[in-house]
């Protein structure tokens, strides 16, 4: 997880496409510390793409 705010809001929003796009889980403890840093987020959209 970067440690710049701006980039950690970046990388979730990434993270997030990516495991909607894949249709890939989340376990408890990994959606507990994408919530929190959600909260450093509230202007960041997500975008998701289909695969292939």
């Amino acid at each position: 997880m970067p440690d710049n705010p701006s980039q950690r809001c970046r990388y979730l929003s990434d993270q997030v496409a990516i495991k909607l796009a894949w249709e890939l889980s989340v376990d408890s403890a990994e959606q507990a510390a994408m919530r929190r840093i959600t909260e450093e987020c509230p202007d960041c959209d997500v975008t998701v793409n289909s695969v292939p």
